[in-house]
């Protein structure tokens, strides 16, 4: 049976009160591709919008600890930790987003990872639209996680 499903087939939240409080990891990420001018841009800080990397990390970080509310059956968490960090790939003028979320307690992170990614990648299209408004996020996934009944798991 589907965690999410009650037994008459109805969308639920999950009761994880009797489960353990463990250290939760997870971390995620995506990508951005964009013209050779709005990537310049963004790396020679020279957008008309400001610092474009410095408002998306703080976007995805505010994303991650919104989660809860943008998706509906995830549990509201007192995250300890939420980084967001870019690498810039000129041969590409692509831009990898990745995550990193942390707490101790019953119910994973890995949805506020994503979040963090997709919100920063919505923040980078956003700032950067009027240079390429052809821009294409994608890859938004999980590459690692660790705690909970299901242990560790890392993406080849």
């Amino acid at each position: 049976m589907l965690s999410h499903v009650d037994e008459n087939g109805q969308a639920h939240m999950v009761d994880v009160s009797v489960k353990d409080i463990t250290l939760r990891e997870a971390h995620a990420e995506g990508f951005i591709s964009m013209s050779r001018l709005a990537f310049e841009q963004v790396i020679q800080n020279e957008n008309k919008k400001g610092d474009v990397l410095g408002v998306a990390r703080i976007a995805g970080i505010q994303g991650a600890k919104k989660c809860a509310d943008l998706i509906p059956l995830c549990h509201p968490l007192a995250l300890t930790k939420v980084a967001v960090d870019f690498e810039i790939d000129k041969a590409k003028t692509q831009i990898k987003i990745t995550s990193y979320c942390k707490l101790a307690g019953k119910t994973g992170v890995e949805m506020e990872a994503l979040t963090a990614v997709s919100v920063a990648a919505l923040t980078l299209f956003d700032m950067c639209k009027a240079a390429d408004p052809t821009m294409q996020i994608h890859g938004i996934q999980v590459t690692q996680k660790s705690g909970g009944k299901h242990g560790d798991w890392q993406r080849d």
